[in-house]
């Protein structure tokens, strides 16, 4: 671990305001990330001092989201960082989602229901939630301590819902089922599709619980997988992946699959009972052992 670049960090700060029919009145965003193309040969692709890289997910957003006042700061620190599966959107989405469950829930609306409201204007994602809310019986009884959390996100051109159905034991998480509905545009290769929506979750699911990197210094601590845990295959969810079928041109389909996970199951562990987690990885709220 000592020998790579660093997803770099990132911290959130969201401020909304509801209507009193519960839609957002006001949101304003802030972004401190540090810039993945500055000092880089990409540099020419910051406009206006923006990397887009760093915002994207939030600006632009899948949600209608006219109110939406936006800010970016991009600190220069020493460590060197670079991309990490689905860039921006790793950090991005988790914020967007599980504000959303939040928001829902404060407005005293269902979290699907309070998705599609905003998406009017945007068919694809309300085809892929209904999709996903259709094949995981969105709303059915769970058993105490267990419970389905949703996200969708749209990244590289595809949009994807996921619901995770997780359940909490001894203040514990696991993540017994994930359905995964993509529209991708034309699925050239439907099983290269589903392969990918499959190794992002598990991809994702194994940076949730366990990746971090701490630097002392000037050096990483976890030097190696000893240090660094890994997700394990006992560890793997059942995946369901749903195919949106379409006739738009194809999309990609290798890292949009990564950045819905994380705020599925967040949102799933806060409507188990579980706590808000606004900091990762999960092993840092003792959800799982590090």
């Amino acid at each position: 671990m000592g020998a790579g670049l660093y997803r770099p960090m990132a911290v959130h700060s969201v401020r909304v305001g509801l209507t009193d029919t519960g839609k957002p009145a006001s949101w304003k965003h802030a972004v401190v990330t540090q810039s993945i193309m500055a000092g880089t040969p990409m540099a020419m692709l910051i406009k206006d001092g923006v990397d887009g890289t760093s915002v994207e997910g939030v600006s632009p957003s899948s949600y209608e989201l006219p109110m939406l006042e936006g800010t970016l700061h991009s600190p220069a620190l020493a460590v060197r960082p670079l991309w990490w599966r689905s860039v921006g959107n790793t950090h991005t989405a988790y914020v967007m989602e599980t504000m959303m469950d939040k928001l829902a829930q404060a407005a005293g609306q269902d979290p699907l229901a309070f998705r599609l409201a905003l998406l009017e204007k945007n068919p694809r994602a309300v085809g892929v939630l209904k999709l996903v809310a259709e094949k995981s019986g969105w709303g059915q009884a769970m058993p105490a301590g267990s419970a389905q959390g949703i996200a969708v996100h749209e990244c590289f051109g595809t949009t994807v819902a996921q619901v995770a159905e997780v359940t909490l034991k001894d203040g514990k998480v696991k993540v017994d089922r994930v359905f995964c509905a993509v529209d991708c545009g034309v699925a050239v290769n439907p099983d290269i599709v589903r392969a990918q929506m499959e190794g992002g979750i598990g991809f994702a699911l194994g940076a949730l619980y366990y990746s971090e990197i701490e630097l002392k210094a000037g050096r990483p601590v976890q030097r190696n997988f000893h240090q660094y845990k890994a997700l394990r295959i006992y560890e793997m969810p059942a995946v369901e992946v749903f195919i949106a079928p379409s006739n738009a041109a194809p999309t990609g389909v290798g890292e949009p699959g990564v950045p819905p996970l994380g705020p599925a199951v967040a949102n799933a562990v806060a409507r188990a009972g579980g706590p808000a987690v606004t900091r990762l990885p999960f092993a840092r709220a003792g959800l799982v052992s590090a």
